[in-house]
């Protein structure tokens, strides 16, 4: 069993990270967080917006003092964005604050879930697959380096995989409260 105050949903855009995580917030009776959301929400600003006046440096800087304020609560499902890992100390406050869930998905998923996705700045590129190849081959590494648990979620609906996720849950992973500060 491994304690955590807060389950943390991570993986590459397309792997159901939003979908998935709504059903075991809803299943374990916990509040539901998705970063992307949360920064729009503080911003006022949708994340096309924010990539296209702050560049994506201004939207990591934002998303890392999103992360923050969501990890800092206790007793939450957060599905991250697929580059919160990208930065060292996110992957710090994910593993020290959560138990982290990594939805591993193929490309080839990807590309067909995201098929008529116009609204991911990273994914505006010339060939979508090899952007998405690149991402993989950075990310995954960060991913499989930070999970507690991985679940592929290529060909199986949201439901199925939570349905899934939350038998695995009960094995190995115990919520507990974050301690009081001091």
């Amino acid at each position: 069993m491994n304690p955590a105050p807060n389950l943390f949903l991570i993986g590459p855009m397309g792997a159901g990270k939003t979908t998935i995580g709504r059903r075991l917030a809803e299943q374990l009776q916990l509040p539901f967080h998705d970063l992307d959301h949360v920064i729009e929400e503080q911003t006022g600003a949708a994340i096309p917006l924010i990539f296209e006046l702050e560049g994506e440096a201004g939207f990591r800087r934002r998303e890392c003092a999103a992360l923050a304020d969501c990890t800092a609560l206790d007793g939450i499902v957060l599905a991250t964005g697929g580059g919160a890992v990208l930065d060292p100390h996110n992957r710090e406050l994910l593993a020290a604050r959560g138990f982290i869930v990594y939805l591993e998905t193929a490309v080839d998923i990807q590309l067909s879930r995201l098929a008529r996705d116009r609204k991911r700045p990273l994914l505006a590129a010339p060939d979508r697959r090899e952007r998405l190849e690149q991402m993989a081959a950075l990310r995954n590494p960060l991913y499989r380096s930070i999970a507690d648990l991985t679940v592929i979620s290529d060909n199986e609906h949201a439901a199925h995989v939570a349905s899934e996720l939350i038998q695995r849950l009960q094995q190995q992973w115990r919520r507990e409260p974050a301690p009081a500060a001091a």
